[in-house]
């Protein structure tokens, strides 16, 4: 089968990315010899272990790598983020804590793919080395998607990403210059968010190792804290809530018009129809649910209106943080919250979910249909924004939608099945595919976690949370044998 060709050099690949997790690997056993923590030999050993390991990979797998096409590049990069999640489950696995195969993988995917859901109990008083190993996975798997999203999906035509494709995703020669200079500044501005983010929670009342932790889970949208209570751990700073909204829109929105800002002093982020209709939406909402809130509660106005704000950020950028169990705010709050976790950030951003330019081709596709009624041979073009959207994109998009609402389902009906309740596998599966953390209900509600559910519920999830972080039909389309027929 002509695919097989790009296994081996997709594992040669994988294991220079295994490589650099190994060295990763030690940022954590330093920190736990620093606070006097015996796991520091859990992270030691498994960074000798795994850089072993991809050595040996890199030289028996080394051969001339193919030309880049289509087909190698769907099964690389599920390839690539399968052997990252399973190297980074290996200090899980070995720690002290009582954690089994299914919740380590899950732990480590939840971080790779910015998820945040957990499967772990007591941060509050838990190792800094696992601590900040979590938050590490997030940081660099928010880096990763934003990377894929910028330079390879467009390539792959994945779910209308051919849409934003730009010289970034242009695989010729001819380009690499340009796609050099454009990762250095992706990165330069990643890691200069990240500084300013804990600088600022430290400003505002978290110590340091708490600043750096939720710095990290927040630039790249993942939603880790390093205590049970996420921010509700900091009761009523409304300057740590506010400030949190700001970092969590700034990784919600396309990095490639950060990066035009940083090279050629464009400041085009307003201009992108995408990001009108998130912010307006994410204003329209909050405002909503904080009259809403400051209607139906005890709290002043203001703070009904952060807190509203806050939760709605957390969930619509898919980042997962919460400051309060919205499980207790009322029906109107958890129904507005569930449709909110299908919404998702900006292309080219590191949330997860729909993502907000699928809704508006959809939604200018909906128009178009309605006017096509009113006049059936009027020429009405699918338009967004200025640009006139081609068939193939409005057809992407739909297979994509098509794809995630028909995998919901039935993986919904699959929880069931093993036993889950309804509630926790409708919100459970959408959380996963969505990359979003926290479900509803009593058991992983935003008071809750993953930890009470079994082996295989926790294996799905985990695959569930791969598959909605690679835009779905990226590891579907392996599963299709158009893809290993000749």
């Amino acid at each position: 089968m002509q695919a097989l060709q790009y296994l081996r050099p997709s594992l040669y690949i994988a294991s220079f990315f295994a490589l650099h997790i190994a060295v990763a690997m030690l940022i954590p056993a330093f920190i736990d010899i620093v606070h006097g923590n015996d796991d520091w030999a859990v992270f030691m050993g498994s960074s000798v272990g795994v850089f072993a390991l991809a050595l040996l990979g890199i030289v028996s797998m080394r051969q001339p790598l193919p030309k880049f096409s289509p087909r190698f590049g769907f099964l690389l990069t599920t390839v690539l983020w399968l052997v990252t999640g399973f190297v980074s489950a290996i200090p899980f696995w070995l720690s002290p804590l009582p954690i089994t195969a299914s919740e380590g993988f899950f732990e480590a995917m939840s971080g790779l793919t910015t998820t945040g859901s957990t499967v772990l109990t007591g941060l509050d008083t838990m190792p800094k080395g696992i601590l900040i190993w979590r938050s590490m996975l997030q940081w660099i798997g928010g880096i990763g998607i934003v990377a894929i999203g910028l330079f390879l999906f467009p390539f792959l035509r994945i779910g209308g990403m051919q849409f934003f494709r730009t010289e970034s995703s242009d695989r010729s020669d001819k380009a690499m210059p340009r796609m050099v200079n454009l990762t250095a500044a992706l990165v330069s501005i990643y890691v200069a968010a990240t500084v300013a983010c804990a600088l600022v929670f430290a400003a505002l009342g978290m110590d340091l190792f708490d600043a750096v932790n939720h710095a990290m889970s927040t630039v790249s949208t993942g939603g880790f804290s390093t205590h049970d209570a996420s921010f509700g751990h900091y009761g009523d700073n409304l300057g740590l809530i506010w400030s949190a909204i700001f970092f969590m829109i700034l990784g919600s929105l396309p990095f490639v018009l950060y990066v035009e800002l940083v090279l050629r002093g464009r400041l085009s982020l307003f201009q992108d129809i995408q990001v009108r209709v998130f912010l307006l939406a994410i204003l329209l909402v909050s405002l909503s649910l904080g009259i809403w809130l400051y209607a139906n509660t005890d709290f002043q106005f203001f703070q009904a209106f952060s807190r509203a704000a806050f939760n709605t950020v957390s969930i619509v950028t898919t980042t997962g943080f919460a400051s309060d169990n919205y499980g207790l705010w009322g029906s109107f709050a958890i129904g507005l919250f569930f449709l909110l976790t299908f919404f998702g950030g900006c292309s080219g951003s590191t949330t997860g979910g729909i993502k907000i330019y699928r809704f508006v081709i959809i939604w200018q596709a909906f128009r178009r249909a309605l006017a096509r009624l009113v006049y059936p041979n009027a020429v009405v073009p699918l338009r967004y924004g200025e640009r006139h959207v081609d068939q193939d994109v409005f057809d992407s998009v739909v297979t994509f939608l098509v794809a995630f609402f028909g995998l919901y389902g039935v993986m919904t009906l699959l929880l069931c099945a093993l036993g889950v309740d309804f509630l926790t596998a409708l919100t459970g599966v959408l959380t996963a595919m969505s990359n979003v953390g926290p479900g509803l209900g009593e058991i992983i509600g935003p008071a809750g976690n993953y930890q009470p559910l079994d082996e295989a519920e926790t294996w799905i999830l985990a695959f569930l949370m791969l598959i909605g972080r690679l835009e779905i039909m990226t590891v579907i389309i392996l599963l299709s044998p158009v893809f290993w027929s000749d």
